[in-house]
């Protein structure tokens, strides 16, 4: 697998949980912190959880290492970081206060359609 298909893995795995609005922002060229930055929003502190849950079994399953997360406990704005995918998981309000789609704006966005 390639970052991109740890990106859409991660957006897969979101919206199994029912995540809202997934965006994959391709950050090759534009950034060496990581390839990917998948970003999902939840309903409920709770949601956000249960979405970064099935995020890490997936990733765990095909062997990927988490390097580090933060804001679990909390479920505000969780972020599981991957190395070549960090994955950005937050409430509606917290997503519209960081608007990192805003921050990122060159960077293309990966078409997450299921492959065929």
């Amino acid at each position: 697998m390639n970052s991109s298909d740890y990106a859409r893995l991660a957006a897969g795995s979101g919206l199994d949980r029912k995540a809202l609005d997934p965006v994959a922002l391709d950050l090759r060229g534009l950034s060496s912190i990581a390839d990917f930055f998948v970003i999902l929003t939840g309903t409920s502190n709770r949601h956000v959880q249960a979405m970064a849950e099935n995020i890490m079994e997936a990733f765990k399953s095909v062997g990927l290492s988490l390097l580090g997360s933060e804001g679990l406990r909390e479920g505000k704005w969780v972020l599981l970081d991957y190395g070549e995918v960090v994955v950005h998981i937050f409430l509606e309000p917290v997503r519209e206060y960081y608007d990192i789609e805003r921050l990122w704006v060159d960077a293309p966005r990966l078409d997450l359609d299921p492959q065929p």
